[in-house]
């Protein structure tokens, strides 16, 4: 049998729910009304027969010599009247004086309920079968001037004739009750839609699935995640996020403002604008991270935002692995582009039996590279970084531009608590915007120098190219990202990854114009440590 859908339970549920309560309110009401209607024709047929008793006219008509002809007038004007059923007086015996059958006058009433009147002198409602059917009556004693009583007034109402009434009300009753079960059926169809609605059109096993699929999600992933409601209350957060935070649970978590956790978010400030953060970098519990911020919007109503977070020591040791690999392959790909072109140089002075030739060329070749080799070794003893420079030589010669290594370069090994990649990335901008700038020269002025010296506290970059240097309108701005002076998009970002890795490092950066005619970068880097404090440094590197 296959289940049905979450939108026809809820119909069939809420038609049914309404359809139970709108007919046990009618049947409550048909009650309710036939017990009121009851007492009301009671009451009634009380309060005549005890203002006919007590009228002189009836008292009198007891004392003459034929009641009946005198009391059957006075009844049937009664009777007439009030819209009674019957109006009946009797002797204290129970013969009857007034009847509205004349046939039934002189015989003794029935139904056995006089009792009370004539014996006890109450007044008093009773329900009972006589010649005319069931009936409420109300009964009264008739007394005479010395309080004796001398008869007995019951007055009736048909119980067939309020069932008459009942039906009326019944009728209205069961339109009301119709009109509520169409009104419940209507409006749990209404709902069932909306629900459906709100729930995407998803089934309760679809949202189990995806529910489950979320948390595995969630949970599968490195980075912290944290996700707030529109009020900034974390309403959500992965085992990544509690070892990030230093949590033990996420009862320590959930249920919490997000400033009390991270007191320098900016999540708030995302619910507020709407603006999605990107890889900006915060320090959280101490440690430098990478976070993103997104809001979670339904339709253009905000309800909440979530924030993925990783330590920045797991982001850098990804880029040291990624930075190395690619300064490798570059320059592996520059050398064998290099060699490429000195094989086929010597293929043909061969060919052409220029065997001299050849010969002083293999050797000029490798006495260079001999050379460079013995600098390297001598000067420029950190293999990481000579690999590197090395690596930029090959390019250089493959864009034909006169790369100048200083000859007063000297470096020993770098220091292990400065992360490598950092500074790989330095010079690797560096050099490229180097080559960059002087790429449209005519190739004679082609010129980049590389200064890397250890003057015992700090290392000192320089990079120098002999292009057109930088533009006084973006001297104060090139730092920032996506400013750059060349026209292409996508641009303007590796002065400004400079930057921040000399800020994570500890150093400083100046630009001014080099004796090349172009742009002079020189970079300070401490060896021992940081050379600003903390403040000094969210200063340089800006608040993200």
């Amino acid at each position: 049998m296959e289940k049905r859908s979450l939108q026809a339970r809820i119909f069939g549920f809420g038609a049914v729910f309404v359809s139970v309560v709108a007919i046990m309110t009618g049947i409550s009401f048909y009650f309710i009304i036939s017990h009121a209607i009851e007492g009301q024709i009671g009451e009634r047929a009380l309060s005549i027969a005890v203002t006919t008793a007590k009228r002189p006219d009836i008292v009198a008509g007891f004392g003459s010599e034929n009641p009946s002809d005198t009391l059957q007038p006075i009844a049937m004007s009664i009777q007439s009247d009030t819209g009674a059923e019957y109006v009946v007086i009797g002797d204290k015996e129970g013969i009857r004086y007034a009847h509205p059958v004349v046939e039934r006058i002189g015989k003794k009433m029935v139904g056995d309920d006089n009792e009370q009147a004539l014996l006890n002198g109450r007044s008093y409602i009773s329900e009972a079968t006589g010649t005319l059917g069931t009936a409420l009556r109300g009964k009264a004693p008739v007394k005479d001037e010395n309080g004796e009583i001398i008869g007995i007034i019951s007055v009736g109402f048909l119980k067939e004739d309020m069932t008459t009434i009942f039906i009326r009300y019944v009728d209205n009753i069961s339109y009301i009750v119709v009109i509520a079960i169409l009104l419940g059926i209507l409006g749990s169809s209404i709902l069932a839609r909306n629900i459906k609605k709100e729930l995407f059109n998803l089934e309760p096993a679809e949202i189990a699935n995806l529910f489950t699929e979320r948390n595995a999600l969630i949970e599968s992933v490195r980075e912290g995640i944290i996700m707030v409601d529109a009020k900034g209350i974390i309403t959500m957060a992965n085992l990544a996020a509690l070892e990030i935070l230093s949590l033990p649970s996420q009862t320590e978590l959930v249920g919490r403002n997000v400033w009390d956790v991270i007191p320098n978010t900016y999540l708030p400030q995302v619910l507020e604008s709407g603006e999605e953060h990107l890889d900006r970098s915060m320090e959280i519990r101490g440690e430098k991270a990478i976070v993103n911020r997104i809001p979670i919007r339904v339709g253009e109503k905000i309800i909440g935002a979530v924030s993925s977070f990783r330590s920045q020591s797991d982001i850098d040791r990804l880029a040291e692995e990624l930075s190395q690999v690619k300064q490798y392959t570059e320059a592996l790909r520059a050398q064998t582009h290099e060699y490429n072109n000195f094989l086929y140089t010597i293929s043909g002075l061969i060919q052409l039996n220029s065997y001299d030739e050849a010969i002083n060329l293999i050797h000029v070749e490798t006495a260079e590279h001999q050379s460079l080799i013995q600098f390297m070794t001598k000067r420029l003893q950190d293999p990481f970084l000579g690999g590197i420079v090395i690596g930029f030589l090959n390019r250089a010669k493959e864009l034909k531009v006169r790369f100048i290594l200083d000859e007063d370069s000297y470096l020993e090994k770098l220091p292990k608590h400065l992360q490598k990649h950092l500074f790989v990335s330095i010079i690797g901008n560096l050099v490229t915007n180097a080559f960059e700038a002087v790429e449209k020269l005519p190739e004679e002025l082609r010129n980049v120098r590389i200064l890397i010296v250890d003057n015992g506290e700090e290392i000192i970059i320089e990079v120098e190219d002999s292009g057109a240097g930088v533009p006084v309108e973006v001297l104060d701005v090139v730092w920032q990202e996506k400013v750059s002076t060349k026209s292409e998009t996508n641009r303007g970002f590796g002065l400004a990854k400079v930057k921040e890795n000399v800020n994570d490092l500890g150093g400083s950066i100046a630009l001014e114009n080099g004796d090349l005619g172009g742009a002079l970068f020189i970079v300070s880097i401490p060896k021992g440590g940081y050379l600003h404090d903390k403040a000094n440094r969210d200063i340089n590197s800006g608040r993200r």
